[in-house]
């Protein structure tokens, strides 16, 4: 259950909250219908985690209509995802807009505190793979996490990424990313006892295949424990890195 849902039934409980008032709230339409946009409201409630904005294929308009209902029904802090640098400078108007370029990502209304359970480790095989893994990391930190950036330990050089033992052991949930041939999450994955999100990036020469190489090699790891999201796909680990770290949050 959301946090807002048990402060209104606290307040009931207290008698700071009619049984009427706080009816009206949880009946609130579920949903605001713009047409081109149907925004939900209710998922906070039901997944912990308010709506995010995917940013590709809305003009900045749609986006920016989009951030002031949200605004509009209490939701302070948004995420954007996949946001292109014209549309982020069309959307700096709004109050405390912040636009991560190598992420693609736009945040409003700042990072909320850490309340994690331990930290999220985001590790890249390359250089290459960092506008991803800040794509996760950014994520991550939007839902509430203490992120620790590994970035350029693949395995090419494997005593950069075994210098860090110390940090990767003691972590929640490790984000590995990478391209070519993906064996960065195998390693990791053979290394530590917490889970391990392994997320293919489409970087590499022709053989890779824009990142089915590295994405089967991760379906295939032997190392057990090893979850797969898709290429490219930062948001979808860091989101899911939230859920791993912060289990209690809709009990």
């Amino acid at each position: 259950m959301g946090s807002d849902i048990r402060a209104l039934l606290a307040g009931v409980r207290d008698g700071s909250v009619s049984i009427e008032e706080a009816e009206l709230q949880i009946r609130r339409e579920p949903f605001v219908d713009m047409g081109f946009a149907k925004i939900d409201l209710h998922r906070k409630i039901r997944q912990g985690q308010a709506e995010v904005i995917y940013g590709a294929g809305k003009t900045a308009e749609q986006i920016s209509g989009i951030i002031t209902v949200m605004k509009a029904r209490g939701q302070d802090r948004i995420l954007i995802t996949r946001l292109d640098p014209e549309k982020a400078e069309t959307l700096r108007g709004n109050t405390d807009f912040e636009y991560f370029g190598q992420a693609r990502i736009g945040l409003i209304g700042g990072m909320p505190e850490p309340d994690g359970l331990g930290t999220v480790i985001v590790a890249t095989g390359g250089t290459s793979d960092i506008p991803v893994a800040e794509e996760a990391a950014l994520t991550a930190e939007y839902c509430g996490n203490k992120v620790t950036r590994l970035y350029d330990v693949g395995v090419a050089g494997l005593h950069r990424l075994l210098s860090h033992s110390d940090e990767l052991m003691s972590a929640s949930v490790v984000i590995a990313i990478a391209g070519m041939e993906g064996a960065l999450a195998s390693v990791i994955g053979g290394l530590v006892d917490c889970p391990v999100i392994a997320v293919p990036t489409s970087v590499g020469y022709g053989a890779s295949f824009h990142g089915i190489a590295a994405l089967l090699s991760m379906l295939n790891s032997c190392a057990s424990g090893v979850s797969v999201v898709n290429i490219d796909n930062g948001f979808g680990a860091g989101f899911l890195a939230g859920r791993i770290n912060h289990p209690m949050r809709l009990s």
